[in-house]
């Protein structure tokens, strides 16, 4: 595995400037997902009117009371813990180092999963879309790119989207741009993350390039992709890799950290991908 920055854990923080009782920030997420003070009741085996008096501090929820509505809502790790302290309790989930002795294991399970994947690409990144890991085959995709996107802590939204990043490499561009920024709607809605927030304006604002981009080429198919699903079809040395993008997430992680890892691994899409990524490894 090629280490390629070290993830602070901080990345995902919500830089609110909100109520910071309990009850108020309960009805924060309940609002944000949409689901009336009953419907959440329901989910959670309460009634309307618990609900109701922990929303206007009239009643202070148990610690279980508090993890249960956090899931029931969707609550992100991170802004769990914050629920709990509002509410008096202490910290349930642990935000570690990604060096930390604890993490052995699991580095050690990611290292053998990023080498087992080359001749095929993959990568490690945080909820802020840092890169913490990738195999060897990462940098097959990133040669030529400028120094300034390639100085640690790489940031994979920036070198997909930036004018001088993979960008102009990228044939179907306009699609595979919408894609990314849809996916980062999506967390940003979940997450409420603002520093999220900060990157989506960034790359959101970034000019398309000139060339692969206005290219004739990179219309839309009259008739669907060929492919299982929407695929990354890049240049290299003169030729189009086909990718498709998996992203595996951590179960019920116990710490904020691991919680807000994400590995991504680039299948091929066409056996003229394979060929050729075999040949070059071997």
């Amino acid at each position: 595995m090629t280490s390629v920055g070290t993830s602070t854990g901080t990345g995902t923080g919500t830089g609110r400037a909100v109520d910071t009782g309990v009850g108020a920030l309960l009805r924060g997420w309940r609002e944000e997902r949409r689901l009336s003070q009953l419907e959440l009741a329901l989910r959670a085996d309460s009634s309307a009117r618990h609900i109701s008096f922990i929303e206007t501090g009239r009643s202070r929820p148990s610690e279980q009371m508090v993890l249960r509505l956090a899931e029931h809502l969707d609550v992100p790790v991170r802004d769990r813990n914050a629920l709990l302290l509002a509410a008096g309790y202490a910290p349930r989930y642990r935000e570690s180092t990604l060096d930390d002795p604890r993490l052995d294991t699991l580095r050690e399970g990611i290292e053998q999963l990023l080498r087992g994947y080359d001749p095929y690409p993959a990568l490690v990144v945080d909820g802020s879309y840092t890169v913490v890991a990738a195999n060897e085959s990462i940098g097959l995709l990133l040669t030529g790119l400028p120094e300034h996107l390639l100085t640690p802590p790489l940031n994979a939204m920036r070198i997909t989207l930036h004018p001088e990043g993979l960008a102009p490499r990228i044939r179907n561009l306009r699609e595979w741009r919408g894609h990314l920024l849809a996916q980062m709607e999506r967390q940003i809605a979940l997450s409420r993350s603002q520093p999220l927030r900060e990157l989506y304006e960034e790359v959101a604002a970034y000019p398309l390039p000139e060339g692969g981009a206005a290219d004739p080429d990179d219309r839309e198919d009259p008739e669907p992709y060929p492919y299982f699903a929407l695929p990354l079809r890049i240049e290299h040395d003169g030729r189009v890799l086909s990718f498709v993008s998996s992203i595996s997430t951590f179960n019920t992680p116990m710490d904020v950290t691991v919680a807000e890892l994400a590995i991504e691994t680039l299948l091929p899409a066409d056996p003229e991908t394979v060929a050729y990524l075999r040949a070059l490894s071997s």
